[in-house]
C-alpha cells in the first residue's frame, strides 16, 4: 500500500482551532472556566434551544438525561438495537430496563411501529415504559413525527440520541427548517463531539432542552450534585454568615451527582469548531452526493442507505448496504481488500440486543430489520478534509471489487 490511508472518519483542525486552545493554555482556567459557558450559550443559540449543558462526552449526556427523568427499576426505555452500546447502557446505569426496538433495514432508523412493538413486549414483561430514545443514525433522523405523536399519546419522554446529528435539520410542516437539538419534538437531545463526528472537542458532549426543571437537574448532576446557589440551600443557618450574607465557601449536595464536566480546553476548541460547522456540513453533503452518483452503477450489489425525506443531514457516516452473498466475498474480505488499497471502513453497528450482557439479561430477541442492516452495512470514508481525488479512489476500489 503506497497511497495515503483514508480512515472512515477524521477531525478537521486548523490554525484557528489551535490558537483557541493555546489562548486557554496561556490563561487562568484549564478545567471549568468561562469558555464552557460561552460554548454552551453559542451551541444553544445555534440549534435554537433554551438550554445547553456541556459535559464530558455523549455517554455522560445520555446518563445525565436518564438521571433527570428519575427512572425506577421497573421502568423501561425504548432503544433501537442499531446504535452504539452507550445508548442502551445509559438506561442500565440508572437501573432501568432496555426495551429494544427494531429498525428500518434500509436506513437503520427506528420507526413508530418499531417503538410500538417494543412497548408491547415491555408491557408483557410487566415494565412501565417511561421514555423513548430515537437514535439519529449517520446524521439522519428517526421518525420524529411518529415518535413524538406516540409519546404524546402515552405520556412518554423523548430523549434524542443526536450523537451523529450535529448540524442536521428537519423540515417542518410549514417548510421551515428546524435544527436537531431545538427540542421542538422532544424533551432532551444529546450530542457528541468525538473527533470522527461533525465537529470535535476531543471528547465532549452536550445536552439541550427547553425544560427549565430538567436543565437545572442536569446542570447540578454534571458537577457532583453540588450547588452554590443560595436560593437552593436547605440549611440557611449554615449557609449564612453573621452579617447576613452567604458564606463564600458554602455549598450543598441535595442529591448525589457525578463529575461529568467539560474543560475550558475542550470548550475553546468547540467554540472554534462551531464557527465552521456549516462549512463542515456542506463539505460532507458534497461528498455524499458524489458517492450517491458514482456508486449508483454498482446496484443492486451495493446501494446507499435509504435517505429520509425532509431531512437535511449533517452527515456523520456514509453507509453502503452490500449484498455480500451476491458478491461472493464476506465483509471481512471486502474490508481487507479496501485496506490494501488504503481505504478504511467500519461497521455501524452490531445490534446491541445481541451483546452477551443483554442476552443474559433479557434472553434472545428477534429483530429482523436490525439483523438485516447489520449483515449488509459498511461505512465508507467521509470527512471534510477528503478531496474528490480521495473520493474517486474509494469509488474505484469498490468498483474493481464488485465489477472486477
Amino acid at each position: 500500500m503506497t497511497a495515503r490511508f483514508l480512515p472512515y472518519g477524521r477531525q478537521w483542525i486548523d490554525e484557528a482551532d489551535i490558537a483557541a486552545v493555546e489562548q486557554v493554555l496561556r490563561g487562568d482556567w484549564l478545567t471549568q472556566g468561562p469558555s464552557v459557558g460561552w460554548f454552551e450559550r453559542a451551541f444553544a443559540e445555534k440549534v435554537g434551544a433554551r438550554h445547553a449543558i456541556a459535559c464530558a462526552n455523549a455517554t455522560a449526556a445520555l446518563h445525565l438525561c436518564m438521571l433527570a427523568l428519575n427512572l425506577e427499576p421497573d421502568d423501561a426505555v425504548v432503544v433501537p438495537s442499531v446504535t452504539f452500546l452507550a445508548t442502551a447502557n445509559a438506561v442500565r446505569y440508572v437501573g432501568a430496563q432496555v426495551a429494544f426496538a427494531d429498525v428500518d433495514p434500509q436506513s437503520g432508523l427506528m420507526r413508530r411501529q418499531d417503538a410500538e412493538d417494543a412497548i408491547r413486549r415491555a408491557e408483557a414483561r410487566g415494565w412501565r415504559v417511561r421514555a423513548v430514545i430515537p437514535v439519529h443514525l449517520a446524521g439522519q433522523t428517526a421518525d420524529m413525527a411518529g415518535l413524538s405523536a406516540l409519546a404524546r399519546e402515552r405520556a412518554l419522554s423523548i430523549v434524542e440520541d443526536a450523537a451523529h446529528a450535529v448540524g442536521t435539520h428537519l423540515t417542518g410542516p410549514d417548510g421551515q427548517k428546524v435544527a436537531v437539538g431545538a427540542c421542538d419534538r422532544s424533551d432532551l437531545a444529546c450530542f457528541s463531539f468525538h473527533p470522527v463526528k461533525t465537529m470535535a472537542t476531543g471528547e465532549g458532549g452536550m445536552v439541550t432542552t427547553n425544560d427549565d426543571a430538567l436543565a437545572r437537574r442536569i446542570r447540578v448532576a454534571v458537577s457532583h450534585g453540588m450547588t452554590r446557589d443560595p436560593a437552593e440551600f436547605s440549611d440557611t443557618l449554615a449557609a449564612t454568615a453573621a452579617s447576613g450574607q452567604p458564606n463564600p465557601w458554602y455549598y450543598e449536595m441535595g442529591e448525589i451527582g457525578l463529575n461529568y464536566r467539560m474543560t475550558d480546553l475542550q470548550a475553546a476548541l468547540g467554540l472554534s469548531q462551531l464557527s465552521k460547522l456549516d462549512a463542515f456540513v456542506r463539505a460532507r453533503q458534497t461528498l455524499v452526493d458524489a458517492y450517491d452518483m458514482a456508486l449508483a452503477p454498482l446496484a443492486p450489489v451495493l446501494r446507499p442507505a435509504a435517505k429520509v425525506p425532509g431531512v437535511s443531514a449533517g452527515w456523520h457516516l456514509y453507509v453502503a448496504l452490500i449484498d455480500f452473498a451476491a458478491l461472493g466475498l464476506d465483509r471481512a474480505a471486502v474490508m481487507g481488500r479496501l485496506r490494501q488499497d488504503g481505504v478504511g471502513s467500519q461497521v455501524h453497528y452490531i445490534p446491541v440486543h445481541t451483546q452477551p450482557y443483554y442476552r443474559r439479561l433479557y434472553g434472545d430477541l428477534t429483530l429482523p430489520g436490525a439483523q438485516s442492516w447489520y449483515h449488509h452495512c459498511l461505512s465508507l470514508p467521509l470527512y471534510p478534509a477528503m478531496s474528490m481525488t480521495d473520493h474517486d479512489r474509494v469509488v474505484a476500489t469498490l468498483t474493481r471489487l464488485i465489477k472486477g
